[in-house]
């Protein structure tokens, strides 16, 4: 289903699909997901190509999933495809003095749920920079990555000083996990341009606003708070608000509209596609219902197209009218910070 150009050298080691499937869907906060739907849907994602997953460790049974979902993968198809999958979790404590004995029960809680000896990726999450703790949390981590415990470390949320921070602490970083859409583009300010310095690629989310850049919210009225009947939707809708309000949202829908119907692809697929063409961008996080709804077929049709100056213009004259979120916001990560 996916073409070569579907997939990222991520790490020399690594090759990753460029649109990962999301597992925060299976925290609670959309639904129940059933676990006997959920494996064999998994096993579907991977044989059509979308190999990469990004979870955490508190995302309701999601490291349980890849567990399952590994075991049932090796059982139907063998090593080699086990070698093909990869599974990005991240470690998210709160914040207090960490010690070395935290920090090694928090990742070998990890690879015993997911039946890893070593894990792929763990994502590092810091909710309040006052305490200082990230540094030394990061230092263990390294010493476990060392260990082989873990193959490569990340960050998730982390702005770009600190991100700058820890890599002249010495933390080998290769990606940060960070809003970035049409609707949020504020990576493009800081963060994208020291990346790049760097050689630190990002991985998004939030790229399609929880599902509200689609057709189904295309000239549709401003939806009440009780028919936001998921986590994402409520969060996403708060930030259309931001950014510019409902009306000013329904014009952006109707120039992505157009373009989606001038390649025959969908409103998602030319969202999602905008930022894959961003710089360090190595791949866009798409949320998976396991179980309930499905949008592979949908999803891969992002690399039937590119979009051309034109098309970003068009997208442009709209966004000039919104207002600027890293000023009203600031940088990457500063909404779980305020």
């Amino acid at each position: 289903m996916l073409s070569s150009q579907s997939y990222f050298q991520f790490t020399p080691d690594l090759l990753i699909c460029r649109l990962l499937n999301g597992l925060w869907q299976v925290s609670g906060a959309h639904g129940a997901i059933d676990s006997r739907k959920a494996i064999p849907e998994m096993l579907d994602y991977h044989q059509d190509g979308f190999i990469t997953w990004d979870l955490a460790d508190h995302y309701g049974p999601a490291e349980e999933f890849i567990g399952q979902f590994r075991k049932a993968l090796g059982d139907h198809f063998g090593v080699a495809a086990l070698e093909r999958s990869q599974a990005f979790t991240k470690w998210v404590p709160q914040p207090a003095p960490i010690t070395p004995v935290m920090v090694e029960n928090a990742i070998n809680r990890s690879r015993q749920r997911m039946g890893v000896e070593s894990l792929d990726l763990v994502q590092f999450h810091w909710w309040e920079y006052r305490f200082p703790g990230y540094l030394e949390a990061l230092d263990q981590m390294n010493t476990l990555r060392k260990r082989g415990w873990i193959k490569h470390l990340a960050l998730t949320n982390f702005d770009t000083s600190h991100l700058q921070e820890i890599v002249e602490h010495g933390i080998p970083i290769v990606s940060n996990q960070v809003q970035f859409s049409i609707i949020d583009r504020r990576p493009e300010a800081l963060m994208i341009p020291y990346c790049q310095t760097q050689k630190i690629t990002l991985l998004t989310y939030g790229t399609l606003c929880g599902g509200l850049l689609s057709e189904r919210y295309w000239q549709a009225s401003e939806p009440r708070p009780d028919q936001l009947n998921t986590a994402s939707l409520r969060k996403y809708k708060n930030m259309i608000d931001a950014w510019g309000g409902w009306n000013l949202f329904q014009e952006l829908l109707t120039v992505l509209k157009r373009l989606a119907d001038r390649y025959g692809v969908s409103i998602a697929n030319i969202a999602t596609r905008y930022i894959l063409d961003k710089p360090q961008v190595a791949g866009v996080i798409i949320g998976t219902r396991l179980g309930i709804q499905e949008h592979r077929q949908d999803n891969a049709r992002v690399f039937s197209f590119t979009l051309s100056a034109d098309d970003l213009a068009q997208i442009h004259q709209i966004t000039a009218h919104s207002r600027d979120l890293m000023r009203r916001i600031g940088d990457c990560g500063d909404e779980y910070r305020r």
